[in-house]
């Protein structure tokens, strides 16, 4: 049941925040794209890109690759992290969305999105380096979950830098390691040895908006549009 559109809507139902963020809204991108949000409404969606990033409040793909409604299915959880394909009872969110991504809306590239200064990542280096650390552990929703990270750093070992430069070489490896388990879920394998679906490994740098992609033939990370990235830091700020 909704109230009739001309009662006015009190401010205390939601943040305030968002009631100014909605009313911007109305008078921005609503006004200038309202035929495309009818053709979404009515049409449905068909997104070619799954983005599968960060619930950081820092990293918003949306924002970070300038894309439109409709453009981009996202999944954000903990750090990043897909969980390798494993059908039981238990509730799987991220693997649901993959499958709905793939099966039903069929996509044609899934991107892994990790960032610099995941807290989700040193976590997990926290929780190795400090044993009082350990009661954040697999009976906990978080320590459960950043186990999947657990491959990934025996894969580069045992740290022998700083916990903080340890935690960026790790976020790096966890996107490789998510890849790969993307690739045990049948119908991602199936496609993607089909040519039908690709995949991409991506690291944002929050404080200076820098890209990097991963080249899965070496397994390094080079920067996106260096020159244009370059540019826009070089522009005068007012």
């Amino acid at each position: 049941m909704t109230k009739s559109d001309g009662e006015e809507t009190r401010a205390e139902l939601l943040p305030g925040r968002l009631v100014a963020g909605y009313e911007s809204f109305l008078g921005g991108h609503f006004a200038r794209e309202q035929e495309r949000f009818q053709k979404l409404g009515s049409e449905g969606q068909n997104p070619r890109i799954l983005l599968i990033g960060c619930c950081d409040s820092r990293v918003s793909p949306e924002v970070i690759f300038d894309a439109a409604p409709g453009e981009l299915f996202v999944v954000r959880n903990v750090a990043n992290l897909i969980p390798p394909y494993g059908p039981n009872d238990d509730l799987h969110g991220t693997s649901a969305a993959v499958e709905y991504a793939v099966l039903a809306l069929r996509v044609a590239h899934i991107v892994v999105l990790g960032h610099a200064s995941c807290g989700g990542v040193r976590a997990f280096v926290d929780a190795e380096l400090d044993p009082y650390q350990k009661p954040l552990s697999v009976g906990d929703f978080i320590g459960k979950w950043i186990s999947l990270i657990a491959p990934a750093a025996e894969r580069i070992g045992a740290p022998t830098e700083p916990a903080a430069l340890y935690s960026e070489r790790l976020a790096f490896a966890s996107i490789i390691q998510g890849l790969a388990n993307l690739r045990t879920f049948p119908s991602v394998a199936n496609l993607e040895r089909r040519g039908i679906l690709t995949l991409h490994g991506a690291y944002f740098g929050i404080s200076d908006g820098k890209l990097l992609a991963l080249d899965e033939r070496d397994g390094l990370f080079s920067p996106v549009r260096p020159e244009t990235h370059a540019a826009a830091l070089a522009e005068p700020r007012f």
